[in-house]
């Protein structure tokens, strides 16, 4: 990049999905951003969802200390008919595409030579056709990791009408960008979705290589094989920015968790050995289980012997009497998952494979036990365990609705989680030295920023 380019002011626009797992990342890219590159503007384009109302709070804690970052709310709009809900995917589809002229309206309101371009969430690609009317380039924001997005780029060998058959579920795809088969039973549910799930996808999907370039919360270390099949592939792919781990290491706090519960859980943490505690806990959108599943797990953890933290809304009951008299547990309804995970005490998480749960359990070298839920977390499991062999497998293919897994199953793996000889324990420890490399000053994806901010501000 010139000194011209250097010093010339420029804005870009971000438009994020609200929820909690996607506008993590997001923020923190728009924050690491602004520091690189000090004449970088940025505003974000607030998204207002039906039902998802921490978003809001959490956007403005998170910029109020960055000027250069400056927010506009877009409006809400009438929720699609509840028959849509049959699809996640497609009620978010179908949301997305009515704020089309919002967003325009919005980016019209400050539009100038300034902008560079737009950075648009996976589930905002429709927003493409706004950057493509108003003269703007358009970056995919991928908050999912390379793998995911060999998935989606496999659609298009696909009809739109080709829902996915789940009625063999060890048939086994070669998807390219992969380096091993994916059975059928990983495959995101909206796959098989009859009613816009699929639809959804493919339709997201399709717009992928409308975009400039694709920025992904990854780090080459741990994906360089699908970063590499994407890029030499002959049917052409935008350049690839492999620019994480994107994380939010100071946790903003949700307003759920009061100050005094906060530190009762440090506290009993402080007092308990070195790795010894298994940390509990199935995601932002506070995942609950049937009471036959908590009963499960509660028989589990008490089987095991092991110590732990579990995140859980509902103990069963007389479990919280036997935690007390054993002094081996805690429960909490909800935790400071990046600060737990960074706590000395804990040696294992049991997680549902959300990616940004996988980045921060590898960031501070924490090994998971598998129990995937929804979205691409059977995808994220089945790779942990099969391609990198940085989890252990409770399973990969559990899915909301699935038979219970029983508390046999949840104590052996527990066990097996928290053997410290176990090769998986090694194998995160040096991902964890990888990850922390990559962002550091002349690591990969310190790297990949400024090769991304040069084809940003460089080609304008």
């Amino acid at each position: 990049m010139t000194v011209n380019e250097m010093k010339k002011k420029s804005e870009l626009i971000f438009i994020p999905a609200p929820g909690i797992g996607h506008l993590v990342s997001s923020l923190e890219f728009a924050k690491l951003l602004i520091n690189t590159h000090t004449n970088l503007s940025i505003t974000v384009l607030c998204i207002k969802f039906p039902g998802i109302l921490i978003s809001d709070s959490y956007i403005k804690a998170a910029l109020a200390s960055e000027p250069q970052i400056q927010l506009i709310d877009l409006p809400e709009v009438q929720p699609p008919p509840e028959e849509l809900l049959k699809s996640p995917e497609f009620f978010i589809l179908t949301v997305m595409e009515s704020l089309i002229p919002h967003v325009k309206a919005a980016i019209q309101t400050i539009l100038s030579d300034k902008i560079v371009g737009l950075v648009l969430d996976y589930f905002c690609v429709s927003m493409i056709d706004v950057g493509n009317e108003l003269g703007i380039p358009s970056y995919l924001f991928l908050t999912s990791s390379v793998g995911f997005l060999t998935l989606m780029l496999s659609l298009q060998n696909r009809r739109i009408e080709d829902v996915f058959d789940d009625s063999d579920p060890d048939h086994q795809f070669l998807i390219h960008g992969l380096s091993i088969p994916v059975p059928c039973n990983v495959l995101p549910e909206a796959f098989f979705n009859k009613h816009g799930g699929y639809v959804a996808y493919y339709t997201f999907a399709e717009r992928i290589r409308d975009t400039k370039g694709i920025i992904v919360n990854t780090f080459s270390e741990l994906e360089q094989y699908s970063i590499d099949a994407l890029s030499n592939h002959e049917e052409k792919t935008p350049p690839i920015y492999a620019v994480g781990p994107l994380l939010d290491l100071k946790g903003n706090p949700n307003p759920s968790l009061d100050k005094a519960q906060h530190n009762m859980i440090l506290k009993w943490l402080d007092e308990q050995p070195n790795k010894s505690v298994v940390f509990l806990c199935f995601g932002s959108l506070g995942v609950s289980f049937v009471p036959s599943q908590i009963r499960e797990i509660a028989l589990g953890l008490k089987n095991s012997g092991v110590r732990f933290l579990w995140s859980v809304k509902s103990p069963p009951e007389g479990f919280l009497e036997w935690m007390e008299l054993e002094g081996k547990g805690m429960t909490c309804e909800w935790a400071p998952q990046v600060e737990i995970l960074g706590h000395k005490a804990i040696g294992g998480f049991v997680s549902h494979c959300g990616w940004n749960s996988i980045l921060e359990s590898l960031w501070f070298g924490v090994p998971i036990l598998t129990w995937p839920i929804y979205a691409e977390q059977q995808l994220n499991a089945f790779r942990m365990v099969k391609e990198w062999g940085v989890a252990v497998e409770l399973r990969v293919d559990y899915r909301r609705g699935s038979d219970n897994v029983v508390a046999e199953e949840i104590e052996k793996g527990l066990k097996k989680l928290m053997d410290r000889d176990n090769i998986v324990h090694k194998k995160v420890q040096e991902m964890k030295e990888k990850a922390r490399n990559a962002v550091a000053s002349g690591g990969s994806s310190f790297i990949s920023v400024g090769k991304l901010i040069d084809n940003i501000i460089g080609s304008n």
